[in-house]
């Protein structure tokens, strides 16, 4: 997510006045969220939303999740997740979706990056020990992940306008 996307301003969504939300501030967006909203798509079906923390590291959004939880369950058959991040008000700030799939990490030296990120980030309190491919160890493993990102949108509000970022062609 550190390349520029291709965009593309839609103005059927759009306030008159809106222009496109250049890709900088849409990436701001995600790289200074402290909450993230994350869908997952349960074995029948159906929609699974949860928060969650996460990091922009290394060009992409990340997050973690507990083994036996239900969207880590809902990632082993399908990879296809949407993060939001914004500021969940009608008339100001800037809204961020990313569509895309979830990719496993599982290599020491990313995970002690992401680890290492996930404590700048968000101090003490989320310190992730790097375990065998995971964070954590035993029940408290988790495992992370990478959204490879296939398209985005941002969601100005100032006044309202709608972007769409395609990426990888």
């Amino acid at each position: 997510m550190t390349d520029a996307p291709a965009t593309e301003f839609d103005g059927r969504f759009s306030d008159p006045a809106a222009r496109a939300t250049p890709w900088p501030e849409a990436r701001r967006v995600l790289e200074d969220a402290e909450l993230y909203w994350l869908a997952t798509v349960r074995a029948d079906g159906r929609p699974h939303v949860t928060p969650l923390i996460g990091v922009l590291h290394d060009g992409a959004m990340h997050f973690c999740t507990g083994l036996g939880e239900q969207k880590a369950r809902n990632l082993g058959h399908s990879a296809q997740v949407t993060l939001t991040a914004g500021n969940n008000a009608w008339a100001k700030g800037l809204d961020v979706v990313v569509e895309g799939a979830a990719v496993r990490v599982t290599g020491r030296p990313a995970l002690e990056s992401l680890a290492a990120a996930y404590l700048d980030k968000y101090g003490e309190a989320w310190r992730f020990e790097v375990g065998d491919g995971v964070f954590g160890t035993g029940d408290v493993a988790a495992a992370v992940f990478r959204i490879e990102p296939a398209r985005a949108f941002a969601f100005a509000k100032e006044p309202h306008g709608q972007t769409r970022y395609r990426f990888g062609g």
